[in-house]
């Protein structure tokens, strides 16, 4: 049999544990996705020792609460039992190095953290011979990203980033179609939101540390990047904003920002464009997320709007939504939690049965470099493109390069002012 997981989960706020402000997130995460997974795969055999750790120690009496309500009480047969660090009653932005430090080669961290804190933690991890998995962007900067991969491959651990929009079967398809028939790359459109409040939900860390296109724009970019390898690669970022609806709350940053990447076919030398635009800014909507994007290959075209898949729900007291199950599915199905199909959980699911195969000597950390899981080693034109954008954006819109080692490499080795 193979061995269970021991994990770490690093960060407490939404995606971990559907905590926002002392109460449950206002989105379509309540619940959160990171810590009712780790405990569902503990129910499952996979996963046995679950820990925590955040900066401020005394959010965890709200946290286990709001878990016991939130997971305790809908689900059967779940087990809560998790570690935390620092103590209910420190506050300890360092608190991860004590965590790690008791965890053991082999065993997983999971990041879901302010960006600006992902390098720092995940080389921490890594450093113990942990596996490690980081929320999109997995960095800021190619630099950063370098040294990841670097690090990764001296410790001969699996390093990923969590971008679940690859476990979407619809984002699947298209990128499977794409590669099949559509030719060369031509022209893609990609726009993704959420709503204001989520202004208020990461006021610590929106335009101080980073902002809606790391945050955002970097699912689509990850698709791009996923569907073109091996087609074409990024070679120029432009980007512009919009502002003054987060100003007007005093938070200094973007409402929304577009990127546009030349990208260039590797057959021909051929072009093609991409834009990709996120915002924070949107009205609350049938939606928490809209997200859509329009692909034009050299033979053909897809349009996918993720955010409606033909599902409504209306109950009294709440807005009208447009559901979207496939991400999560929080209602339970005989009791149990039956979520396990949804792309939110499989993401995770696929990491960790990934890690359990490296453990046991089945398997190596390059043999995911194929695609079936984003590896730190098959993301970088990504972490190039949104940190070329943030570099366009501060100095007011000049076109930035990305920089290869050859002719025909698809690694980015640098990022490079345009000169006109």
């Amino acid at each position: 049999a193979m061995p269970k997981l021991n994990v770490l989960m690093v960060g407490t706020g939404e995606y971990t544990t559907g905590y926002v402000g002392g109460t449950a997130a206002d989105s379509d995460k309540g619940a959160g996705v990171v810590a009712l997974t780790m405990f569902d795969l503990r129910r499952r055999e996979k996963v046995d020792r679950v820990a925590m750790c955040g900066v401020n120690g005394k959010k965890f009496p709200g946290i286990r609460t709001h878990m016991q309500k939130n997971i305790g009480d809908v689900y059967a047969d779940m087990d809560l039992t998790c570690e935390t660090f620092p103590g209910d009653t420190e506050v300890d932005p360092k608190a991860y190095v004590t965590a790690s430090a008791t965890f053991q080669p082999g065993d997983v961290a999971i990041l879901f953290t302010p960006d600006d804190t992902h390098f720092d933690i995940a080389m921490e991890c890594i450093q113990h011979g942990m596996h490690v998995m980081v929320t999109k962007p997995i960095v800021q900067t190619l630099e950063h990203h370098q040294a990841l991969s670097k690090a990764a491959k001296e410790k001969g651990v699996l390093v990923g980033v969590e971008v679940h929009k690859r476990l979407d079967p619809f984002y699947a398809d298209a990128r499977d179609r794409a590669r099949a028939t559509l030719g060369n790359f031509q022209y893609l459109y990609a726009y993704m939101s959420q709503p204001k409040h989520q202004l208020d939900t990461f006021k610590a860390w929106a335009g101080k540390s980073s902002d809606i296109s790391y945050y955002l724009n970097s699912h689509h970019v990850d698709w791009s990047e996923w569907t073109l390898h091996g087609i074409a690669r990024p070679i120029r970022v432009t980007a512009t904003s919009s502002t003054g609806v987060a100003k007007a709350r005093d938070i200094n940053t973007e409402d929304s920002i577009t990127l546009t990447v030349q990208w260039e076919n590797t057959s021909d030398k051929t072009l093609g464009c991409a834009v990709y635009t996120s915002s924070w800014v949107a009205p609350k909507s049938d939606v928490h997320s809209q997200q859509r994007f329009f692909y034009m290959g050299s033979n053909g075209e897809i349009n996918v709007d993720q955010a409606h898949r033909g599902c409504t729900v209306a109950v009294d007291n709440s807005s009208f939504a447009s559901v979207n199950p496939l991400f999560m599915k929080y209602t339970p199905t005989n009791g149990k939690f039956a979520g396990q199909s949804a792309y939110g959980v499989r993401s995770f699911e696929n990491f960790m049965d990934a890690c359990r195969e490296i453990n046991s000597g089945a398997s190596k950390p390059e043999d995911f470099d194929d695609g079936s899981i984003a590896t730190v080693h098959t993301t970088m034109q990504g972490t190039a493109i949104l940190e070329a954008g943030r570099r366009s954006l501060d100095a007011d819109g000049q076109p930035f390069d990305i920089i290869y080692g050859s002719d025909d490499g698809t690694e980015p080795v640098d990022i490079k002012p345009h000169a006109f």
